[in-house]
């Protein structure tokens, strides 16, 4: 079986390289281990973010590093054995988070997250599943003034910069809208051009159900049996074509590894649970509680929980504590009722140190192409990496410069 070309990685970036290479003539083979959809990009928080213009930063201050050294934080945690290991990401992540360089990387990063909402909105509707966007945006909430005042001047930051839209909401005007969130609260900052997904396992799934409709092939394989010239192995047989694309997000790196690829790739792993609601409660947006950073999101099962970021190796065991820590803030902030989830999911989150993805051409393999390490925005990020990915490998115009992201900067 031949093929134009192999995307390897079935989330939300795989995926979408495939519509948009599939879409541009080329018959595209998409491999995963599982079907589609059913990995990192099942448990995140739905959240398609246009607001996101800042990627995530290593803090800098020497209070909330002393404050995240003890591994009591409810958003942070570490596993004191793979530190020696993270150290040298770590440093290099944190070094990248100074100001001045967080800045121009943003100025790079907005160029991606400008597009995220379209494209999902376009590639949304050509595969019928655009009732899983809900145009509602999401809300950062608050319990302090100095967390509220800090955050808000952030957002008006993204707003001079970015043209970012927010709404800065009192505690009654919350209260019209959240009427069931803790009345106790400040009140919050609201994004409404950032949209919500209910079900961001069903929206990959329903763009690779468009993936087959329009010609394209999903095959169960492995990824790491990757070799030159393309060939990969997939219960249906072998499988080759004249080019391949490596989006397999946190295992990116065993792929590439065997290739002689060497990228400064991590993992923030991440746990979710769904609840019912008590009394009929409901949730209206995706909040955020800033100070305890954890986020619910009101999902078709229930109300779905994300904890923060764990550093851990990313084969380690569960260790769920955050949502432990967190759930009983979170009940305090919304009527939760019993778990309906059989144990915590776990995902992985690919990260890069300089918080920027990796979207363009390996420098030592022709026709080997990488998109992973889109951190806390994968879901925000995929479809306009798959355009980007769809429109280099064609020889086209590229919709942004695709500069900033390139391979060899780590070289």
């Amino acid at each position: 079986m031949r093929f134009d070309t192999i995307v390897l990685g079935g989330g939300i970036v795989g995926v979408s390289v495939a519509v948009h290479l599939q879409q541009r003539g080329l018959s595209v083979a998409l491999v995963d281990l599982k079907q589609p959809g059913n990995e990192t990009s099942f448990g995140n928080g739905g959240l398609i973010q246009r607001e996101g213009v800042y990627p995530y930063a290593f803090p800098r201050g020497l209070g909330k590093l002393l404050h995240y050294a003890t591994n009591r934080s409810p958003d942070v945690r570490y596993h004191r054995n793979a530190m020696f290991e993270l150290a040298p990401f770590l440093w290099s992540y944190w070094r990248n988070s100074h100001p001045a360089k967080h800045a121009a990387i943003s100025r790079s990063y907005a160029t991606l997250i400008e597009h995220c909402v379209t494209e999902h909105e376009t590639l949304a509707q050509e595969a019928g599943v655009s009732a899983l966007l809900c145009p509602t945006g999401w809300m950062k909430i608050f319990r302090s003034h100095q967390k509220q005042d800090e955050e808000t001047r952030a957002a008006e930051q993204w707003r001079r910069e970015f043209d970012v839209k927010f709404e800065s909401l009192d505690s009654a005007q919350l209260r019209a809208v959240e009427p069931d969130l803790d009345t106790s609260l400040l009140g919050a900052l609201h994004y409404p051009a950032s949209v919500f997904v209910s079900d961001p396992g069903a929206l990959v799934a329903g763009y690779a159900n468009y993936f087959e409709k329009i010609g394209g092939r999903f095959f169960l394989g492995d990824a790491r049996t990757l070799r030159d010239s393309w060939r990969v192995d997939t219960g249906a047989g072998q499988i080759e074509a004249a080019s391949a694309v490596v989006a397999t997000g946190p295992w990116s790196d065993q792929v590439i590894a065997q290739m002689g690829y060497r990228l400064p790739l991590a993992i923030k792993r991440g746990y979710h649970m769904h609840y019912g609601a008590q009394s009929n409660a409901r949730l209206n947006h995706p909040v955020l509680d800033v100070e305890s950073g954890y986020l619910l999101a009101p999902m078709s099962r229930g109300i779905r929980l994300t904890t923060g970021i764990e550093f851990a190796r990313a084969d380690a065991p569960k260790t769920p504590e955050q949502l432990d820590v967190v759930e009983p803030t979170a009940r305090s902030l919304f009527p939760l009722g019993k778990r309906i989830d059989a144990e915590p999911w776990m995902g992985r989150r690919p990260c890069t140190p300089d918080m920027l993805p990796i979207i363009g051409p390996a420098m030592r393999h022709k026709n080997l192409w990488f998109a992973f390490g889109h951190a806390h925005h994968g879901l925000t990020l995929g479809p306009i990496t798959g355009r980007l990915v769809a429109e280099m490998m064609t020889g086209r115009d590229t919709l942004v410069d695709s500069h900033p992201f390139r391979v060899d900067r780590f070289q």
